[in-house]
C-alpha cells in the first residue's frame, strides 16, 4: 500500500487555519483522497487531555521550557496513536499545526534554542515531518483583530499575549520557510479564502494522484 501524505498548516492567530484545513480536506475528499483531519495540541485521547492543560488558564501559567516539554508529549501520542497509524493505511493527514508552531511560539518567540525543539521531535515523534506545510502568511495586527473578534473574552493563553510576543512568532515562521523551501509553501492569507485553498491545491500539484 502506499503511504498517505502529511500536510500541516501553519501561521500565527486568526490566520484562518482551521478554515483551510477544512476546506483543503473537502478539496481533497473530492478528487477521491482519503483524509484524516487533526490538530494540535491534540488529536488523540492523550493530547487532548494535554491541551487542556496547555490552552487554559493564565498566559504565565507554564515557562516556554514547560510548554516545549508538554507539547512534546502531546505531539508523541498523536503521532503514535493517530498520525503514524493514518499514513501507514495510506490517509493523508492535514494537520493544524504542528512542530513548526512550537519552533515559533515557544522557539523564537519563547527564547528556547530551536536544536533544543527538534531534539525533543526527534524523541518524542521520531523525527517525521509533514511531506508539504503551508504557512499561512498574514501581518501580525491583521490576525490578532481577527482572533480577538472570533474569541473574544473566550481566547486561550496564546492569543492573549502582547503584540511583541505575535510579531516574534510571525518572524519566526516567516524564516522557517525562507530557510526550509523544500517543505514550506507560504500563501498570503490576506486573499480571500476560496483563492488561499486554490493557492494550497496549486502548490500540491507535484504530490496529487
Amino acid at each position: 500500500m502506499t503511504r498517505g501524505r502529511f500536510l500541516s498548516l501553519e501561521g500565527g492567530e486568526g490566520a484562518g487555519k482551521s478554515t483551510q484545513v477544512r476546506a483543503l480536506a473537502a478539496a481533497l475528499g473530492d478528487r477521491g483522497i482519503d483524509t484524516l483531519v487533526t490538530r494540535e495540541p491534540g488529536g488523540s485521547e492523550g493530547a487532548e487531555a494535554i491541551r487542556a492543560l496547555l490552552m487554559q488558564g493564565d498566559a504565565t501559567r507554564w515557562s516556554a521550557s514547560a510548554e516545549a516539554l508538554l507539547f512534546a508529549a502531546a505531539r508523541a501520542d498523536h503521532v503514535e496513536k493517530v498520525i503514524r497509524p493514518a499514513l501507514d493505511a495510506g490517509r493523508w493527514v492535514i494537520c493544524d499545526r504542528y512542530i513548526d508552531s512550537t519552533r515559533a511560539y515557544q522557539g523564537l518567540a519563547g527564547g528556547i534554542d530551536d536544536a533544543a525543539i527538534l531534539a525533543l521531535h526527534d524523541f518524542g515523534a521520531q523525527g517525521l515531518l509533514p511531506d508539504r506545510t503551508f504557512l499561512l502568511a498574514l501581518p501580525a495586527d491583521v490576525g490578532a483583530a481577527r482572533a480577538a473578534a472570533r474569541d473574544g473574552a473566550a481566547a486561550d493563553r496564546f492569543a492573549r499575549r502582547d503584540r511583541d510576543f505575535h510579531a516574534a512568532v510571525a518572524a519566526a515562521f516567516e524564516g522557517f520557510a525562507a530557510r526550509e523551501p523544500a517543505r514550506f509553501t507560504r500563501i498570503d492569507a490576506t486573499q480571500p479564502p476560496e483563492a488561499v485553498t486554490a493557492a494550497m491545491l496549486d502548490a500540491l500539484a507535484d504530490l496529487l494522484p
